[in-house]
Protein backbone atom coordinates (compact mmCIF):
# COMPACT_ATOMS: atom_id res chain seq x y z
CA UNK A 1 0.00 0.00 0.00
CA UNK A 2 1.43 3.28 -0.85
CA UNK A 3 2.54 6.14 1.43
CA UNK A 4 -0.56 8.30 0.25
CA UNK A 5 -3.24 5.34 0.99
CA UNK A 6 -1.70 4.21 4.53
CA UNK A 7 -1.60 8.34 5.33
CA UNK A 8 -5.21 8.89 4.25
CA UNK A 9 -6.33 5.55 6.53
CA UNK A 10 -4.34 7.52 9.43
CA UNK A 11 -5.80 10.62 9.04
CA UNK A 12 -9.50 9.01 8.90
CA UNK A 13 -8.80 7.58 12.33
CA UNK A 14 -8.06 10.58 13.68
CA UNK A 15 -11.00 13.09 12.30
CA UNK A 16 -12.96 9.73 13.48
CA UNK A 17 -14.11 9.13 10.16
CA UNK A 18 -14.67 5.68 10.97
CA UNK A 19 -16.92 5.96 14.13
CA UNK A 20 -16.63 3.06 16.45
CA UNK A 21 -20.58 3.78 17.15
CA UNK A 22 -21.30 1.74 19.98
CA UNK A 23 -33.19 -7.90 12.93
CA UNK A 24 -33.42 -11.64 9.91
CA UNK A 25 -32.64 -13.10 7.44
CA UNK A 26 -30.24 -15.22 4.56
CA UNK A 27 -26.83 -15.45 4.97
CA UNK A 28 -24.16 -16.79 2.51
CA UNK A 29 -21.14 -17.87 4.69
CA UNK A 30 -18.25 -17.77 1.79
CA UNK A 31 -20.47 -19.43 -0.38
CA UNK A 32 -20.22 -19.59 -4.00
CA UNK A 33 -23.15 -17.94 -5.06
CA UNK A 34 -25.37 -19.09 -7.85
CA UNK A 35 -25.33 -15.75 -10.17
CA UNK A 36 -21.99 -15.34 -11.53
CA UNK A 37 -20.89 -11.78 -12.77
CA UNK A 38 -17.78 -12.29 -14.03
CA UNK A 39 -15.63 -11.72 -10.74
CA UNK A 40 -12.33 -13.73 -11.68
CA UNK A 41 -10.97 -16.41 -9.58
CA UNK A 42 -14.21 -18.63 -9.02
CA UNK A 43 -16.17 -16.17 -6.71
CA UNK A 44 -19.74 -15.17 -7.00
CA UNK A 45 -21.71 -12.33 -5.87
CA UNK A 46 -25.75 -12.61 -5.99
CA UNK A 47 -27.57 -10.35 -8.39
CA UNK A 48 -29.50 -8.01 -6.85
CA UNK A 49 -33.23 -9.32 -5.73
CA UNK A 50 -35.82 -9.81 -7.98
CA UNK A 51 -38.21 -7.37 -8.10
CA UNK A 52 -36.59 -4.89 -6.41
CA UNK A 53 -36.73 -1.32 -7.62
CA UNK A 54 -33.83 0.48 -9.46
CA UNK A 55 -32.04 3.60 -7.80
CA UNK A 56 -34.31 6.05 -7.12
CA UNK A 57 -34.78 9.63 -7.93
CA UNK A 58 -33.07 9.90 -4.20
CA UNK A 59 -30.19 8.06 -5.03
CA UNK A 60 -26.72 9.62 -4.87
CA UNK A 61 -23.55 7.63 -4.73
CA UNK A 62 -20.81 8.29 -2.83
CA UNK A 63 -17.79 5.85 -1.49
CA UNK A 64 -14.81 7.20 0.72
CA UNK A 65 -11.64 5.87 0.37
CA UNK A 66 -9.88 2.95 2.89
CA UNK A 67 -11.37 3.39 5.91
CA UNK A 68 -11.78 1.68 9.23
CA UNK A 69 -14.49 2.32 11.93
CA UNK A 70 -13.03 4.15 15.40
CA UNK A 71 -15.05 6.00 18.10
CA UNK A 72 -15.14 8.61 20.31
CA UNK A 73 -14.47 7.79 23.69
CA UNK A 74 -18.07 6.64 25.72
CA UNK A 75 -19.51 6.44 28.79
CA UNK A 76 -20.88 3.01 28.13
CA UNK A 77 -18.09 -0.19 28.32
CA UNK A 78 -17.57 -2.43 25.30
CA UNK A 79 -19.60 -5.94 25.72
CA UNK A 80 -19.84 -6.91 22.46
CA UNK A 81 -16.76 -6.34 20.30
CA UNK A 82 -17.12 -7.22 16.36
CA UNK A 83 -14.92 -6.45 13.98
CA UNK A 84 -16.04 -6.24 10.29
CA UNK A 85 -13.53 -6.55 7.12
CA UNK A 86 -14.86 -5.20 3.48
CA UNK A 87 -13.53 -5.38 0.31
CA UNK A 88 -12.04 -1.95 -0.87
CA UNK A 89 -14.63 -1.16 -3.52
CA UNK A 90 -17.08 -3.87 -3.28
CA UNK A 91 -20.93 -3.12 -4.27
CA UNK A 92 -23.34 -4.82 -2.50
CA UNK A 93 -26.75 -5.67 -3.84
CA UNK A 94 -28.74 -2.60 -2.17
CA UNK A 95 -29.48 0.16 -4.65
CA UNK A 96 -25.65 -0.68 -5.55
CA UNK A 97 -24.11 0.98 -2.51
CA UNK A 98 -20.85 0.22 -0.97
CA UNK A 99 -20.24 -2.59 1.32
CA UNK A 100 -18.73 0.12 3.65
CA UNK A 101 -21.02 2.22 4.06
CA UNK A 102 -23.60 -0.89 4.69
CA UNK A 103 -21.63 -1.74 7.11
CA UNK A 104 -21.23 1.36 9.07
CA UNK A 105 -24.41 2.29 9.01
CA UNK A 106 -24.59 -1.39 10.39
CA UNK A 107 -22.52 -0.23 13.22
CA UNK A 108 -24.46 2.83 14.23
CA UNK A 109 -27.90 0.58 14.27
CA UNK A 110 -26.65 -2.29 16.55
CA UNK A 111 -25.88 0.82 19.11
CA UNK A 112 -29.97 1.00 19.28
CA UNK A 113 -30.16 -2.53 20.72
CA UNK A 114 -27.46 -1.69 23.37
CA UNK A 115 -25.16 0.84 23.86
CA UNK A 116 -22.15 -2.41 24.14
CA UNK A 117 -22.15 -3.47 21.13
CA UNK A 118 -18.88 -2.15 19.10
CA UNK A 119 -18.71 -3.14 15.36
CA UNK A 120 -15.49 -1.60 14.05
CA UNK A 121 -15.15 -1.39 9.90
CA UNK A 122 -11.94 -2.05 7.76
CA UNK A 123 -11.48 -1.81 4.16
CA UNK A 124 -9.16 -4.78 3.14
CA UNK A 125 -6.59 -2.32 1.79
CA UNK A 126 -6.21 -0.65 4.76
CA UNK A 127 -3.99 -3.86 5.51
CA UNK A 128 -1.83 -4.45 3.08
CA UNK A 129 0.82 -3.26 4.51
CA UNK A 130 2.89 -2.95 7.91
CA UNK A 131 1.93 -0.05 8.62
CA UNK A 132 -0.17 1.70 11.83
CA UNK A 133 -3.87 0.41 10.45
CA UNK A 134 -2.61 -2.96 9.52
CA UNK A 135 -1.29 -3.51 13.11
CA UNK A 136 -4.56 -1.71 14.77
CA UNK A 137 -6.57 -4.29 12.90
CA UNK A 138 -4.53 -6.96 14.26
CA UNK A 139 -4.62 -5.93 18.37
CA UNK A 140 -8.32 -4.92 17.04
CA UNK A 141 -8.82 -9.31 15.86
CA UNK A 142 -6.95 -10.60 19.21
CA UNK A 143 -10.07 -8.38 21.09
CA UNK A 144 -13.04 -9.58 19.16
CA UNK A 145 -16.05 -12.23 19.83
CA UNK A 146 -17.15 -12.17 16.29
CA UNK A 147 -15.23 -11.38 12.70
CA UNK A 148 -17.54 -10.43 9.91
CA UNK A 149 -16.01 -10.70 6.47
CA UNK A 150 -17.98 -9.32 3.17
CA UNK A 151 -16.79 -8.91 -0.19
CA UNK A 152 -13.71 -9.52 0.00
CA UNK A 153 -12.03 -11.58 -2.90
CA UNK A 154 -8.17 -10.68 -3.42
CA UNK A 155 -5.72 -13.46 -3.04
CA UNK A 156 -3.30 -11.25 -0.81
CA UNK A 157 -6.62 -10.02 1.23
CA UNK A 158 -8.21 -13.80 1.70
CA UNK A 159 -4.16 -14.85 3.10
CA UNK A 160 -3.87 -12.15 5.71
CA UNK A 161 -7.14 -12.78 7.23
CA UNK A 162 -6.74 -16.38 7.49
CA UNK A 163 -3.62 -16.29 9.00
CA UNK A 164 -4.61 -13.20 11.26
CA UNK A 165 -7.78 -14.60 12.22
CA UNK A 166 -6.56 -18.37 13.56
CA UNK A 167 -7.34 -17.34 17.09
CA UNK A 168 -10.57 -15.54 16.40
CA UNK A 169 -13.56 -17.74 17.37
CA UNK A 170 -16.37 -16.67 15.44
CA UNK A 171 -15.36 -15.91 11.68
CA UNK A 172 -18.16 -15.44 9.27
CA UNK A 173 -17.94 -14.56 5.46
CA UNK A 174 -20.48 -13.41 3.32
CA UNK A 175 -20.28 -12.83 -0.64
CA UNK A 176 -16.51 -13.20 -0.40
CA UNK A 177 -14.08 -16.05 -1.75
CA UNK A 178 -14.19 -19.30 -1.22
CA UNK A 179 -11.05 -19.84 0.23
CA UNK A 180 -11.99 -18.67 3.25
CA UNK A 181 -13.06 -20.57 6.44
CA UNK A 182 -16.25 -20.29 8.31
CA UNK A 183 -15.66 -20.93 12.15
CA UNK A 184 -18.77 -21.06 15.01
CA UNK A 185 -17.38 -21.51 18.84
CA UNK A 186 -14.16 -22.17 17.57
CA UNK A 187 -14.83 -24.47 15.17
CA UNK A 188 -14.49 -24.80 11.74
CA UNK A 189 -17.27 -25.50 9.63
CA UNK A 190 -16.70 -28.13 7.07
CA UNK A 191 -19.39 -28.31 4.14
CA UNK A 192 -19.21 -30.90 1.31
CA UNK A 193 -19.38 -28.22 -1.04
CA UNK A 194 -16.31 -26.11 0.32
CA UNK A 195 -16.77 -22.23 1.18
CA UNK A 196 -20.54 -23.43 1.21
CA UNK A 197 -22.71 -23.03 4.48
CA UNK A 198 -25.84 -24.54 2.85
CA UNK A 199 -24.01 -28.12 1.91
CA UNK A 200 -23.79 -30.96 4.57
CA UNK A 201 -22.09 -30.08 7.13
CA UNK A 202 -18.91 -32.77 7.70
CA UNK A 203 -15.63 -33.94 9.11
CA UNK A 204 -14.75 -33.89 12.54
CA UNK A 205 -16.00 -30.16 13.54
CA UNK A 206 -17.76 -30.92 17.07
CA UNK A 207 -20.06 -28.59 15.37
CA UNK A 208 -22.24 -30.84 13.81
CA UNK A 209 -23.27 -32.63 16.28
CA UNK A 210 -24.70 -29.61 18.10
CA UNK A 211 -28.63 -28.71 17.01
CA UNK A 212 -28.20 -25.11 18.46
CA UNK A 213 -25.13 -24.50 16.01
CA UNK A 214 -27.65 -25.92 13.28
CA UNK A 215 -29.88 -23.62 13.76
CA UNK A 216 -27.92 -20.81 13.85
CA UNK A 217 -26.78 -21.79 10.48
CA UNK A 218 -29.98 -22.17 9.46
CA UNK A 219 -31.42 -18.98 10.90
CA UNK A 220 -28.66 -17.12 9.07
CA UNK A 221 -28.92 -18.37 6.03
CA UNK A 222 -32.78 -17.18 5.52
CA UNK A 223 -31.76 -13.32 6.94
CA UNK A 224 -28.48 -12.47 4.64
CA UNK A 225 -29.89 -13.09 1.15
CA UNK A 226 -33.12 -10.83 1.85
CA UNK A 227 -30.17 -7.66 1.65
CA UNK A 228 -31.86 -5.12 4.12
CA UNK A 229 -30.37 -3.26 6.87
CA UNK A 230 -33.17 -5.24 9.66
CA UNK A 231 -31.83 -8.33 8.60
CA UNK A 232 -28.14 -7.91 7.90
CA UNK A 233 -27.90 -6.16 11.50
CA UNK A 234 -29.88 -9.67 12.91
CA UNK A 235 -27.45 -11.70 11.58
CA UNK A 236 -25.18 -9.77 14.17
CA UNK A 237 -27.61 -10.05 17.25
CA UNK A 238 -28.13 -13.93 16.17
CA UNK A 239 -24.20 -14.00 16.21
CA UNK A 240 -23.97 -12.16 19.35
CA UNK A 241 -27.05 -14.05 21.37
CA UNK A 242 -25.49 -17.15 19.84
CA UNK A 243 -21.61 -17.43 21.18
CA UNK A 244 -21.26 -14.28 23.73
CA UNK A 245 -24.32 -12.95 25.25
CA UNK A 246 -27.84 -13.27 25.69
CA UNK A 247 -29.78 -10.68 23.73
CA UNK A 248 -33.17 -9.68 25.25
CA UNK A 249 -34.97 -9.06 21.98
CA UNK A 250 -33.96 -12.38 20.78
CA UNK A 251 -35.40 -14.02 23.61
CA UNK A 252 -37.79 -15.80 21.14
CA UNK A 253 -34.43 -18.26 19.91
CA UNK A 254 -34.41 -20.00 23.33
CA UNK A 255 -36.01 -23.16 23.85
CA UNK A 256 -39.04 -22.59 26.67
CA UNK A 257 -39.70 -26.13 27.19
CA UNK A 258 -42.46 -28.43 28.38
CA UNK A 259 -43.88 -25.42 30.22
CA UNK A 260 -45.35 -23.63 27.01
CA UNK A 261 -46.95 -27.03 26.07
CA UNK A 262 -48.83 -26.91 29.08
CA UNK A 263 -49.59 -23.37 28.97
CA UNK A 264 -51.53 -24.01 25.51
CA UNK A 265 -52.89 -27.52 26.40
CA UNK A 266 -54.28 -26.36 29.79
CA UNK A 267 -55.97 -22.99 28.77
CA UNK A 268 -56.66 -23.13 24.79
CA UNK A 269 -57.36 -27.05 23.78
CA UNK A 270 -60.54 -25.86 21.95
CA UNK A 271 -58.83 -22.99 19.80
CA UNK A 272 -55.60 -25.47 19.55
CA UNK A 273 -58.22 -28.20 17.78
CA UNK A 274 -60.40 -25.86 16.12
CA UNK A 275 -57.13 -24.56 14.59
CA UNK A 276 -55.84 -28.20 13.26
CA UNK A 277 -59.32 -28.65 12.03
CA UNK A 278 -59.06 -25.83 9.63
CA UNK A 279 -56.66 -26.23 6.67
CA UNK A 280 -55.96 -22.40 6.16
CA UNK A 281 -55.16 -22.31 10.24
CA UNK A 282 -53.11 -25.37 10.16
CA UNK A 283 -51.37 -24.27 6.74
CA UNK A 284 -50.82 -20.89 9.21
CA UNK A 285 -48.98 -23.29 11.61
CA UNK A 286 -47.07 -25.46 9.63
CA UNK A 287 -45.92 -22.34 7.80
CA UNK A 288 -45.01 -20.39 11.21
CA UNK A 289 -43.02 -23.40 12.62
CA UNK A 290 -40.69 -23.21 9.22
CA UNK A 291 -39.74 -19.71 10.51
CA UNK A 292 -37.51 -18.55 12.95
CA UNK A 293 -39.70 -16.99 15.89
CA UNK A 294 -38.16 -13.67 15.39
CA UNK A 295 -37.63 -13.45 11.42
CA UNK A 296 -41.04 -10.80 11.34
CA UNK A 297 -40.71 -11.30 7.49
CA UNK A 298 -41.15 -14.77 6.96
CA UNK A 299 -43.96 -15.07 10.50
CA UNK A 300 -45.97 -11.94 9.37
CA UNK A 301 -45.84 -13.12 5.44
CA UNK A 302 -47.53 -16.63 6.92
CA UNK A 303 -50.24 -14.79 8.78
CA UNK A 304 -51.06 -12.56 6.14
CA UNK A 305 -51.47 -15.68 3.80
CA UNK A 306 -53.77 -17.65 5.91
CA UNK A 307 -55.70 -15.07 8.27
CA UNK A 308 -58.80 -16.85 9.25
CA UNK A 309 -61.01 -16.88 12.50
CA UNK A 310 -59.58 -19.60 14.11
CA UNK A 311 -56.00 -18.35 13.71
CA UNK A 312 -57.34 -15.22 15.32
CA UNK A 313 -58.82 -17.13 18.19
CA UNK A 314 -55.62 -19.43 18.37
CA UNK A 315 -53.08 -16.14 18.84
CA UNK A 316 -55.71 -14.45 21.20
CA UNK A 317 -55.63 -17.43 23.78
CA UNK A 318 -52.31 -18.70 23.16
CA UNK A 319 -50.27 -15.57 23.04
CA UNK A 320 -52.75 -12.37 23.89
CA UNK A 321 -54.59 -14.05 26.82
CA UNK A 322 -52.10 -16.25 28.37
CA UNK A 323 -48.39 -15.55 27.13
CA UNK A 324 -47.62 -18.69 26.79
CA UNK A 325 -44.37 -17.89 25.49
CA UNK A 326 -43.39 -15.88 27.90
CA UNK A 327 -42.28 -13.27 26.15
CA UNK A 328 -42.72 -9.25 26.69
CA UNK A 329 -40.83 -7.07 23.62
CA UNK A 330 -40.88 -3.45 24.80
CA UNK A 331 -40.91 -0.35 22.07
CA UNK A 332 -37.67 0.53 21.16
CA UNK A 333 -36.45 4.07 21.99
CA UNK A 334 -34.39 4.78 19.28
CA UNK A 335 -33.66 6.53 16.85
CA UNK A 336 -34.99 9.60 18.12
CA UNK A 337 -37.06 11.04 15.57
CA UNK A 338 -38.28 14.80 16.31
CA UNK A 339 -41.76 15.28 14.51
CA UNK A 340 -42.10 18.50 12.11
CA UNK A 341 -42.88 21.86 14.70
CA UNK A 342 -44.50 24.01 11.85
CA UNK A 343 -47.13 23.54 8.57
CA UNK A 344 -47.73 26.02 6.29
CA UNK A 345 -45.88 29.01 8.28
CA UNK A 346 -47.92 28.08 11.72
CA UNK A 347 -47.00 26.03 14.64
CA UNK A 348 -47.98 22.75 14.31
CA UNK A 349 -50.80 21.63 16.74
CA UNK A 350 -52.38 18.69 17.48
CA UNK A 351 -55.82 19.21 15.77
CA UNK A 352 -53.64 20.46 12.62
CA UNK A 353 -50.96 16.93 13.14
CA UNK A 354 -54.15 14.86 12.61
CA UNK A 355 -55.49 16.50 9.58
CA UNK A 356 -52.24 15.96 8.18
CA UNK A 357 -52.40 12.18 8.14
CA UNK A 358 -56.27 12.73 7.33
CA UNK A 359 -54.29 13.92 4.09
CA UNK A 360 -56.40 13.59 0.67
CA UNK A 361 -59.10 11.73 1.90
CA UNK A 362 -61.87 14.60 1.32
CA UNK A 363 -60.86 15.02 -1.93
CA UNK A 364 -60.36 11.31 -2.62
CA UNK A 365 -61.27 8.39 -1.11
CA UNK A 366 -57.86 7.65 0.47
CA UNK A 367 -55.70 9.73 2.98
CA UNK A 368 -52.37 8.93 1.12
CA UNK A 369 -51.15 6.05 -0.71
CA UNK A 370 -47.54 4.83 0.56
CA UNK A 371 -44.69 4.24 -2.30
CA UNK A 372 -42.01 3.65 -0.32
CA UNK A 373 -40.93 2.12 3.49
CA UNK A 374 -37.97 1.16 5.53
CA UNK A 375 -39.64 -1.99 7.11
CA UNK A 376 -39.07 -5.35 5.39
CA UNK A 377 -41.83 -7.42 7.10
CA UNK A 378 -44.47 -4.52 7.25
CA UNK A 379 -43.60 -1.63 4.46
CA UNK A 380 -43.00 -3.21 1.08
CA UNK A 381 -46.83 -4.84 0.09
CA UNK A 382 -47.99 -3.54 -2.58
CA UNK A 383 -50.96 -1.32 -3.49
CA UNK A 384 -50.91 0.80 0.19
CA UNK A 385 -53.70 2.80 1.30
CA UNK A 386 -53.94 4.80 4.15
CA UNK A 387 -57.78 5.73 5.57
CA UNK A 388 -57.43 8.31 8.88
CA UNK A 389 -59.89 10.01 10.01
CA UNK A 390 -62.16 11.22 13.20
CA UNK A 391 -64.31 8.81 14.75
CA UNK A 392 -68.22 9.36 16.13
CA UNK A 393 -66.87 9.38 19.49
CA UNK A 394 -65.44 12.59 20.93
CA UNK A 395 -61.55 12.80 20.59
CA UNK A 396 -61.69 9.64 18.83
CA UNK A 397 -59.28 9.25 15.73
CA UNK A 398 -58.57 5.90 13.39
CA UNK A 399 -56.44 4.87 11.15
CA UNK A 400 -57.20 1.95 8.67
CA UNK A 401 -54.40 0.51 6.30
CA UNK A 402 -55.59 -1.24 3.13
CA UNK A 403 -53.09 -3.54 1.40
CA UNK A 404 -52.63 -6.42 -1.02
CA UNK A 405 -51.10 -9.21 0.05
CA UNK A 406 -49.15 -12.13 -2.58
CA UNK A 407 -49.90 -14.97 -0.81
CA UNK A 408 -47.68 -18.15 -0.74
CA UNK A 409 -50.14 -20.17 -2.88
CA UNK A 410 -49.65 -17.19 -5.21
CA UNK A 411 -52.95 -15.76 -4.94
CA UNK A 412 -53.38 -11.88 -4.69
CA UNK A 413 -55.37 -11.02 -2.33
CA UNK A 414 -56.71 -7.48 -0.18
CA UNK A 415 -56.38 -6.97 3.67
CA UNK A 416 -57.24 -4.43 6.22
CA UNK A 417 -56.41 -3.75 9.53
CA UNK A 418 -57.66 -1.20 11.74
CA UNK A 419 -55.93 0.84 14.83
CA UNK A 420 -56.92 3.21 17.62
CA UNK A 421 -54.79 6.19 17.38
CA UNK A 422 -54.22 9.13 20.59
CA UNK A 423 -51.95 11.85 20.90
CA UNK A 424 -49.00 11.94 21.99
CA UNK A 425 -47.07 14.13 24.15
CA UNK A 426 -46.17 17.07 21.81
CA UNK A 427 -48.18 17.32 18.39
CA UNK A 428 -46.96 15.45 15.78
CA UNK A 429 -46.31 12.27 17.79
CA UNK A 430 -48.98 8.93 18.95
CA UNK A 431 -49.63 6.16 20.23
CA UNK A 432 -51.87 3.28 17.92
CA UNK A 433 -52.61 0.02 18.92
CA UNK A 434 -53.71 -2.85 17.09
CA UNK A 435 -55.34 -6.29 17.18
CA UNK A 436 -53.58 -7.77 14.35
CA UNK A 437 -54.82 -11.59 13.94
CA UNK A 438 -55.11 -12.50 17.32
CA UNK A 439 -52.24 -10.26 18.92
CA UNK A 440 -52.09 -6.49 19.80
CA UNK A 441 -49.35 -4.26 18.63
CA UNK A 442 -48.77 -1.32 19.98
CA UNK A 443 -46.70 1.89 18.28
CA UNK A 444 -45.81 5.62 18.28
CA UNK A 445 -45.58 7.48 15.55
CA UNK A 446 -44.05 10.87 14.69
CA UNK A 447 -44.90 13.02 11.74
CA UNK A 448 -41.31 13.67 10.42
CA UNK A 449 -43.03 16.13 7.71
CA UNK A 450 -45.11 16.90 5.37
CA UNK A 451 -45.51 19.18 2.31
CA UNK A 452 -47.13 22.23 2.12
CA UNK A 453 -48.63 21.24 -1.01
CA UNK A 454 -49.38 17.58 0.55
CA UNK A 455 -47.56 16.22 -2.24
CA UNK A 456 -45.79 13.83 0.32
CA UNK A 457 -45.05 13.01 3.71
CA UNK A 458 -42.98 10.92 6.02
CA UNK A 459 -44.12 8.96 9.10
CA UNK A 460 -41.81 7.43 11.49
CA UNK A 461 -42.96 4.42 13.72
CA UNK A 462 -41.47 2.26 16.62
CA UNK A 463 -43.77 -0.80 17.57
CA UNK A 464 -44.03 -3.69 19.45
CA UNK A 465 -46.22 -6.75 19.65
CA UNK A 466 -45.87 -7.65 23.15
CA UNK A 467 -46.47 -11.19 23.33
CA UNK A 468 -44.93 -12.55 20.45
CA UNK A 469 -41.58 -11.46 21.55
CA UNK A 470 -41.30 -8.85 18.58
CA UNK A 471 -39.99 -5.23 18.56
CA UNK A 472 -39.71 -2.72 15.03
CA UNK A 473 -39.06 0.30 13.49
CA UNK A 474 -40.07 2.09 10.22
CA UNK A 475 -41.02 4.54 8.19
CA UNK A 476 -43.23 5.32 5.32
CA UNK A 477 -42.89 8.09 2.34
CA UNK A 478 -46.70 8.83 1.47
CA UNK A 479 -48.13 10.91 -1.50
CA UNK A 480 -51.23 11.24 -3.12
CA UNK A 481 -51.12 8.81 -5.80
CA UNK A 482 -48.21 6.07 -4.84
CA UNK A 483 -45.63 8.15 -7.20
CA UNK A 484 -42.41 10.03 -6.43
CA UNK A 485 -43.23 13.62 -5.80
CA UNK A 486 -40.93 15.93 -8.24
CA UNK A 487 -37.15 16.55 -8.29
CA UNK A 488 -37.66 19.77 -6.59
CA UNK A 489 -38.67 17.64 -3.28
CA UNK A 490 -35.54 15.75 -3.24
CA UNK A 491 -33.56 17.81 -0.73
CA UNK A 492 -36.37 18.16 1.73
CA UNK A 493 -36.95 14.14 1.29
CA UNK A 494 -33.56 13.66 2.00
CA UNK A 495 -33.33 15.86 5.13
CA UNK A 496 -36.34 13.92 6.25
CA UNK A 497 -34.85 11.21 6.26
CA UNK A 498 -31.24 11.79 7.78
CA UNK A 499 -33.84 12.83 11.27
CA UNK A 500 -35.05 8.88 11.10
CA UNK A 501 -31.28 8.00 10.34
CA UNK A 502 -32.68 5.88 7.46
CA UNK A 503 -30.35 5.90 4.35
CA UNK A 504 -32.29 5.88 1.12
CA UNK A 505 -30.76 2.61 -0.27
CA UNK A 506 -32.62 1.34 3.03
CA UNK A 507 -36.27 2.01 1.10
CA UNK A 508 -38.25 -0.61 -0.59
CA UNK A 509 -40.23 1.11 -3.24
CA UNK A 510 -44.01 -0.43 -2.97
CA UNK A 511 -45.62 -1.58 -6.10
CA UNK A 512 -48.83 0.26 -7.39
CA UNK A 513 -48.96 -1.02 -10.87
CA UNK A 514 -51.77 -3.01 -10.02
CA UNK A 515 -54.20 -1.79 -7.20
CA UNK A 516 -58.22 -2.83 -8.98
CA UNK A 517 -61.01 -2.48 -6.44
CA UNK A 518 -59.15 -1.73 -3.36
CA UNK A 519 -61.63 -2.22 -0.07
CA UNK A 520 -62.14 1.74 1.12
CA UNK A 521 -64.33 3.11 2.35
CA UNK A 522 -64.97 5.03 6.17
CA UNK A 523 -67.60 4.08 8.64
CA UNK A 524 -70.44 6.73 8.49
CA UNK A 525 -70.64 9.82 10.54
CA UNK A 526 -66.70 9.58 10.97
CA UNK A 527 -65.15 13.50 10.11
CA UNK A 528 -61.97 14.12 8.70
CA UNK A 529 -60.31 17.94 8.63
CA UNK A 530 -60.69 20.77 10.94
CA UNK A 531 -57.92 22.62 10.33
CA UNK A 532 -57.06 22.42 6.57
CA UNK A 533 -58.36 23.32 3.81
CA UNK A 534 -57.36 20.39 1.48
CA UNK A 535 -59.79 21.61 -0.97
CA UNK A 536 -58.29 24.95 -1.26
CA UNK A 537 -56.87 24.64 -5.26
CA UNK A 538 -53.71 26.69 -4.08
CA UNK A 539 -52.64 23.31 -2.57
CA UNK A 540 -53.98 20.53 -5.04
CA UNK A 541 -51.48 19.07 -7.19
CA UNK A 542 -53.67 17.78 -9.55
Amino acid sequence: MSVELEAACLARVRLGAVQRIGFRQTLNLCLPLPFDHGVSGGTRHFSPVIGRAPASPLHTHFRPSCSTAVSQPSETPVTVRIVAIVGEGAISPLKSTSWEQVMLHTAKRLKWVDEGYELLVFTDECFQSNGQVASRLQTELLQADILVIVGVTKKESVKWIKINSENTQNVVCFNSSADLENKLGGYYINTEVKGSIFGKITGNSKLDKTKESSEVVRTLSEAWDRYNSDDIRFCLLVLINAYVKPVPVLKNLRAKGFSTLSCMVKNCGRQILNCLLDPNCRKALQCLNKCSPVDQVCNYRCIASYESENLEAFSLCVLQKNNCLDLDAKIPEKPIVPPMVEFRGKNLCFEMAEDLFVGWLSSLKWSWRVLAGQNPAYDQFPCQYQLFYRGKAKGSFWYEPVFQVNTLEGEMVWRRRKYRVKRGKIPGTFYFSVLDNGVVSNEFWTIVDVADDLSWGLFHYHGAARVAGQSYTGAVLVSPDGAFPNDKERGRILVALEKCEIKEWELYYVDNSSCRDPPLGIPEGSSLHTKIKVEDPNWVPF
